[in-house]
């Protein structure tokens, strides 16, 4: 059997969708973000990024800088394996302190990144726990859907964000069966945010536990920087809370955190936390350094609102509609993958702007779009260039101001 043929087969249908993944190759430069070097055939070029995760620019802040290449020097590079066959280092348990610290609970547990931790804290609750139902929210992160489906508990969905539904679908479960809550803060493509309150409330009255994903929260929202379950005073009614490394804080990784029995309890039975390699000290001592950084400085958070806000009004100035959300995360849509990678072309081609097109499956079919991520770094003549481009390539490709 030829199965280059049916790779090959599949991949064409990709292309032919328009949901095809092209990956620019591109640099960081240290010290010039959101600036990178993209590498082609043609050459070396600049280009500036405009829908990198590193949300609040910490890849690039000297603290972070400074604590990882401290920490390679004093450690080298590696973990050496598993923390099961290694042992932990003690940079990955300052790091622990500092994440239970940040959301005020008793303990927290490292994971090589939030993908992981999701897949393992669920397969690992949801396996485990007899009887088990997990209800979760319709726009939860595949890394979510992953861990619930591999537990192989019963998944209720209820609808995105609907406090009614969820409610419902709590009454009708059975008084004495353990359930978990799952659902995100902010929602990575939308940038809405969830009503955590009143989630927490009904999960409350029915007795059920809530895992709250806040990795597109974490570093951004709170005094702290311990997400929007800190803006709102709810972490300590949380049951796990589970975040990222390499979003906000600008390394990589993720964690859950929670009280000592249940990080002891994922800690001794997800496979995916046993049997994977342990971050490298030097990752971990950068992380704690970011989040030390950010626990104490608003500054990088005021001026990341400040640029989110001067680019949605001159989104609206122009005519060009963007979803409405409170976050930092502003989606144009265009609802066609074809087009929606034509356009991400011509802004890297014709004006050195980088943003990815965002099609299926990351978001549903006719929701393509291009999603922007205002960083404090942004500066105002970044957001002048981006809309002399956008606002050429709307009346160039004649696409509708009133619905993209």
């Amino acid at each position: 059997m030829d199965f280059d043929k049916l790779f090959e087969a599949q991949i064409e249908t990709l292309k032919s969708e328009g949901n095809y993944r092209v990956f620019a190759e591109l640099e960081r430069q240290c010290g010039k973000f959101p600036k990178a070097a993209k590498h082609s055939a043609d050459g070396v070029r600049d280009v500036t990024v405009w829908c990198s995760n590193d949300y609040l620019g910490m890849g690039q802040n000297p603290k972070v800088i400074d604590a990882m290449c401290e920490a390679v020097q004093r450690c080298g590079t590696g973990s050496g394996g598993t923390r099961n066959i290694s042992g932990t280092n003690h940079d990955h348990l300052l790091l622990e302190a500092e994440l239970a610290d940040l959301h005020g609970k008793e303990a927290a547990l490292l994971f090589t990144s939030g993908y992981v931790s999701n897949w393992a804290a669920l397969s690992t609750l949801g396996s485990r726990l007899k009887d088990c139902v997990i209800l979760s929210d319709a726009g939860n992160h595949a890394s979510m859907i992953e861990g619930i489906r591999h537990s192989r508990a019963t998944k209720v969905l209820w609808k995105h964000n609907d406090v009614a539904d969820l409610e419902a679908k709590l009454k009708a479960l059975p008084a004495d069966v353990p359930k978990i809550v799952a659902f995100e803060s902010v929602y990575s493509m939308d940038g809405d945010v969830c009503p955590m309150r009143e989630i927490v409330e009904v999960a409350e009255k029915y007795g059920a536990m809530t895992y709250l994903d806040e990795v597109h929260a974490v570093g951004l929202y709170g005094p702290r920087g311990g997400g929007i379950s800190e803006r709102e005073g709810l972490a300590d009614r949380i049951t796990l809370i589970e975040g990222t490394l390499g979003k906000a804080y600008g390394v990589v990784g993720g964690y859950i955190t929670g009280s000592a029995a249940l990080c002891d309890f994922i800690r001794s039975f997800a496979s995916g936390f046993i049997f994977t390699t342990a971050l490298p000290p030097a990752v971990a001592a950068a992380a704690r350094a970011s989040i030390q950084h950010l626990k104490i400085s608003s500054f990088e958070r005021m001026q990341q609102r400040r640029q989110v806000a001067k680019l949605r009004a001159r989104l609206d100035a122009a005519g060009i509609p963007h979803m409405m959300n409170e976050s930092h995360i502003i989606p144009v849509l265009i609802k066609d993958p074809v087009k929606t990678k034509m356009l991400a072309d011509y802004l890297m081609d014709e004006w050195g702007i980088y943003v990815q097109p965002i099609n299926y499956p990351t978001v549903p079919k006719g929701t393509e779009r291009l999603r922007f991520t205002p960083s404090p770094l942004h500066t105002d003549d970044d957001i002048d260039h981006l809309m002399n481009a956008l606002t050429s390539l709307w009346k160039k490709c004649a696409i509708s101001r009133a619905v993209a």
